[in-house]
């Protein structure tokens, strides 16, 4: 019977590898350096246009946050040829819809339309980078848009401080420190130069990728990638130099009030390397193996068996320079904080010291299998996805062969990146509280 369920595993996971189709595409440069990504896939009339920007959070001064977010917002105000306000009205009306984001290393716009719309969603985005109108008009009415935003998605929204709280004391000084959102004394201080100057450093061709992902013709979409960014001129090179952070060798311990919960959470939060870094990659598989589903380590025995949580969780965010590796439970009735603490670590001391089992590595390998097929089932993914690998990888064909580092990780790995990154010494608790009530 054993035989027969590994066989039968192998079967299925044999089928998931054969169903994810590899994705094709043709990279170039244009001569001012804007990198150009082309998919061509006709099943269905749509197309996406992008653009991602090599600028985020972490891209900024001294006491001038959150100026790549401000941007996010602040080009779509209007253009040369776009009057202000009809950005939205010109590309609903044509069928299409699209968005924009933003984290600490990128910034990303993008538009999908039926594809009779191409050369108008690379009009669009050609217009974003070279016709800009920025004003004080516009910076102060996109100002009140960030402010609102972070009222209602940090301020009065719960455990929405956590991230920015986590960043505040896991990092001294390199740019994470700061919220990606920024720090709303630093836009009220910021002059129109200085976003003008933000502008003509960073939303440049030689610091973007423009991805055309669709049913498109190559040839043509060729030449009218050429015609509307091939105009644009050259930025300067830009240089990062960011401060290198110092290990972690002494657990920290920091508390946070949230006047939007009731319920307190224990966190854990380690630094991490980059995403591009193997190791990052493995940090991705111990989440998974520790708190995805209903089945993992941490869920069973916090939630199901011992019921000391309502929910607990094992998460690597991901990020450019350093990741954060984040556990965190909130508790059931009279448990402590304390004792979630000494659960979660019980369960990562394990993978420290022991390794996983088979069965466990082969569900695991099984999940990101799944991943990898969900991640590419839509043209609008595959155009991201083709933007974040080449811009902030290097690489873009791991679009096709990302899974084969999660295939090669083994469970001797697991344990030694585990005993690497995540011992008590190098941890952060963060006791993640209700606001306290003055009368009492």
């Amino acid at each position: 019977m054993k035989k027969l369920l590994l066989r039968s595993s192998a079967i299925l996971l044999c089928g998931i590898t054969t169903f994810a189709q590899e994705v094709n595409y043709e990279e170039y440069d244009l001569d001012n350096g804007l990198h150009v990504i082309l998919h061509q896939d006709r099943t269905t009339p749509i197309v996406t246009t992008s653009v991602m920007y090599h600028v985020g959070g972490k891209d900024r001064t001294e006491g001038r946050t959150g100026f790549a977010h401000l941007f996010e917002h602040l080009l779509f105000e209007g253009t040369k040829n776009i009057e202000k306000g009809k950005w939205f009205e010109i590309v609903s009306s044509n069928g299409g819809t699209n968005n924009a984001n933003t984290t600490q290393d990128r910034t990303y716009y993008y538009e999908v339309f039926p594809s009779n719309n191409l050369k108008l969603g690379l009009w669009l985005e050609s217009e974003r980078m070279l016709h800009p109108i920025i004003d004080q008009s516009g910076i102060d009415t996109q100002k009140e848009v960030v402010k609102e935003e972070k009222r209602l998605s940090y301020d009065n929204s719960p455990y929405g401080q956590f991230l920015p709280v986590l960043g505040k004391n896991l990092f001294d000084v390199h740019p994470y420190k700061d919220p990606n959102i920024g720090y709303m004394k630093d836009l009220d201080a910021a002059t129109l130069d200085d976003v003008l100057v933000y502008n003509q450093k960073y939303y440049v061709p030689n610091n973007a990728v423009l991805v055309v992902a669709g049913d498109i013709d190559l040839t043509e979409t060729k030449k009218l990638v050429k015609d509307y960014f091939g105009p644009i001129p050259k930025g300067n090179t830009i240089t990062r130099n960011y401060p290198k952070e110092t290990p972690i060798t002494t657990q920290k311990k920091a508390t946070f009030n949230d006047p939007n919960i009731q319920i307190p959470a224990a966190m854990v939060a380690y630094r991490t390397p980059g995403f591009t870094e193997r190791d990052a990659y493995v940090l991705d598989v111990i989440s998974t193996y520790l708190s995805d589903g209903p089945s993992s380590k941490l869920y069973k025995k916090m939630v199901d068996d011992q019921k000391q949580a309502l929910q607990v969780g094992a998460f690597n965010i991901s990020q450019e320079d350093y990741g954060m590796y984040v556990v965190f439970g909130l508790p059931v009735g009279e448990t402590t904080l304390e004792v979630l603490y000494t659960e979660m670590e019980e369960e990562i001391e394990k993978v420290r010291t022991t390794l996983i089992s088979e069965k466990d590595y082969q569900k695991i390998q099984n999940k990101f299998e799944n991943q990898f097929v969900n991640s590419n089932s839509s043209v609008e993914g595959i155009a991201n996805s083709l933007a974040r690998y080449y811009l902030l990888y290097g690489d873009t064909s791991l679009i096709n062969k990302e899974i084969e580092v999660y295939r090669s990780i083994t469970r001797e790995e697991i344990k030694n990146v585990a005993s690497k990154y995540l011992n008590t010494n190098q941890r952060l608790l963060l006791e993640y509280l209700p606001e306290e009530n003055p009368a009492n």
